[in-house]
C-alpha cells in the first residue's frame, strides 16, 4: 500500500505552519511577551528561533524525510536498531502527553467562541467579571469535558481523513483564513486611542530586562511555537517529496511562525494598554483580560467572535500535527487502519485530557510532586521531555548520523548551490552551539 504525502509545495509548507502555529502564538506568547520586558524579549526570540531552533527543526526535517518513516521507525531505521530507537519511542509518546492538555486549552476556545457568539462580553463592567466567569467555567466538570471532547473529535475526524485529504486540505483553507483574521484584528487594534503605548512597549527594547530567565523563557516558548523536539515535524517532513528544498521549507515555517507571533502580539497588546490594563496577566491574559477589552471596544462583539475563531483554528492546525504522530505510528507499526489508529489515539488522549481538565476543579487536590495534574503534564513535557526531545534528536543529527548523508539530504544530492554555501555554518550550529543552549535549556527546566 502506497504511503500517503502531502500534494503540493504549498500544502506541505501551510500543514508546518498550522503546526507551529498555535496556542503558543495566540496564548502564549503576547503573555510571555508581557512578563518579561516586551521587545527586549521578543529579540532573544529572534535570535533564539534562528540560531538554536531553526537548526534543530532542520534536524527534524532530515530525519523524517531521509526515513520516509514515522517517528519511532526513523530513529530504528537510520540508527541501524541502536539503542536510539528508544528516542523515537519519546518522540511517540510527548505528543500524546501534549495533546491531552492542549485539547483542554483548545477546549476552553470552544467554549469562548460559544460565548463571543451570544455576546456573553458585552455587557461586563469590570476585569473581575471576567476572571469570576473563567473561573467558574475551568472549575466545573462538565462544560470543560464536553469542549475538550468536542475539540479532540474534531481533531481525529481531520486527521482521520488522511494527509492530503484531511491535513492538507484543511490547513491550505484554514491557514490563509488564520492570517487575514489576526492581520485584520491587529490592524484595527492600533487604531485604537492610546494603543501607541501598547506598540512602544512591544517595540521598545529595554535591554535591562534580558537575564538569564528571559533567555530561558524566549528559547523555550520557541521550542513549545516550532513544534520541535516531540515528532510532529519530523512526521510531517516523512511525507514531503524528495525534491523539496529542506531550508526554504524550514525557514519559511519559522518566518511564517514569527511573523504571526508579532502580528498577534500587535493584535492582542495595543488593545490591551488602550484600557489602561496589565500587560502581565500570565495565562489568563487570553482568557480573561482580553474578553474585558472586547466589552469596551467599538464593535467588541464581533471582534470577540473573529479572534476567538482564530484561537480555535490555531488550536487545531497544531493539534492535527501532534495527533497524527501517534496515528502513523500505529499505522506503520501495528498495521492498523487510519480509522483505527485515530480511535485509539483519541480515547488515550481523551483519558489523559480529562483527568487534566478536572484539575481544575474536582481534581484540585490531587498532586504530582506537588502540581496539579495539568500543570504536571505541562511542566513534563514542556521543561523536561520536549527539550530532551530536541537534545536527543540535534546530538543524534550532528554525532551519530553521517556527515555525508545530512549533506546529501540537504542539499538535495548537491544540486542546491545555495544549501551547498550555507551547509558548513549549519553543520556548526548542528553540532556544537544548539546542544549547549539546549542543554542549558533543559538543566534549567529541571531545576525550576
Amino acid at each position: 500500500m502506497k504511503r500517503d504525502s502531502f500534494g503540493s509545495r504549498f500544502g506541505a509548507l501551510v500543514a508546518m505552519a498550522g503546526s507551529a502555529v498555535g496556542l503558543g502564538n495566540l496564548w502564549r506568547f503576547p503573555y510571555l511577551v508581557g512578563e518579561n520586558g516586551g521587545a527586549a524579549f521578543i529579540i532573544v526570540y529572534i535570535l533564539m528561533s534562528f540560531l538554536v531552533c531553526l537548526p534543530i527543526f532542520i534536524c527534524e526535517f532530515v530525519v523524517g524525510r531521509r526515513s520516509q518513516k514515522n517517528a519511532y521507525s526513523a530513529f530504528r531505521d537510520l540508527s541501524g536498531g541502536s539503542w536510539w530507537k528508544y528516542v523515537g519511542v519519546m518522540t511517540v509518546v510527548v505528543p500524546l502527553i501534549v495533546t491531552s492538555y492542549y485539547s483542554v486549552v483548545g477546549g476552553w476556545s470552544v467554549e469562548y467562541l460559544f460565548k463571543s457568539l451570544t455576546f456573553s462580553f458585552t455587557h461586563s463592567e469590570s476585569q473581575a467579571a471576567m476572571s469570576t466567569m473563567f473561573g467558574d467555567f475551568v472549575s466545573s466538570p462538565w462544560g470543560p469535558l464536553v469542549c475538550h471532547t468536542l475539540f479532540l473529535a474534531v481533531t481525529a475526524f481531520i486527521v482521520a481523513a488522511g494527509i492530503k485529504g484531511g491535513i492538507e486540505k484543511f490547513s491550505k483553507v484554514m491557514m490563509p483564513m488564520l492570517f487575514v483574521i489576526v492581520l485584520s484584528i491587529a490592524i484595527y487594534s492600533i487604531t485604537l486611542p492610546g494603543s501607541k503605548n501598547g506598540l512602544e512597549y512591544l517595540f521598545h527594547p529595554d535591554f535591562s530586562k534580558i537575564d538569564a530567565k528571559t533567555c530561558a523563557a524566549a528559547l523555550g516558548q520557541a521550542f513549545f511555537s516550532l513544534s520541535i523536539g516531540f515528532g510532529t515535524i519530523m512526521t510531517y517532513a516523512s511525507y514531503v517529496s524528495k525534491k523539496e528544498n529542506i531550508m526554504f521549507q524550514s525557514t519559511a515555517t519559522a518566518l511564517s511562525d514569527l511573523a504571526f507571533a508579532l502580528i498577534a502580539g500587535i493584535a492582542i497588546m495595543p488593545a490591551v494598554f488602550a484600557f489602561g490594563l496589565n500587560p502581565q496577566s500570565g495565562p489568563g491574559l487570553v482568557f480573561e483580560t482580553l474578553p474585558y477589552v472586547f466589552s469596551q471596544m467599538p464593535a467588541g462583539g464581533v471582534v470577540a467572535v473573529l479572534f476567538f475563531i482564530a484561537l480555535l483554528v490555531a488550536a487545531i492546525t497544531s493539534s492535527i500535527s501532534m495527533f497524527e504522530v501517534g496515528v502513523a505510528y500505529l499505522v506503520e507499526e501495528k498495521k492498523l487502519s487510519r480509522a483505527a489508529a485515530c480511535v485509539i489515539v483519541f480515547m488515550l488522549c481523551w483519558v489523559l485530557g480529562a483527568l487534566c481538565s478536572l484539575s481544575f476543579g474536582p481534581l484540585s487536590d490531587v498532586k504530582i510532586f506537588g502540581r496539579t495534574v495539568f500543570d504536571f503534564f505541562d511542566n513534563l513535557s514542556s521543561n523536561i521531555l520536549m527539550t530532551l526531545g530536541s537534545l536527543l534528536t540535534v546530538l543524534f543529527v550532528g554525532w551519530r548520523l553521517k556527515k555525508t548523508d545530512i549533506y546529501d539530504e540537504f542539499t538535495n544530492g548537491g544540486t542546491l548551490s545555495t544549501n551547498v554555501k550555507i551547509f558548513g555554518v549549519l553543520w556548526f550550529l548542528i553540532r556544537y552551539v544548539a546542544p549547549i543552549a539546549v542543554a542549558a535549556v533543559f538543566v534549567t527546566g529541571l531545576i525550576k
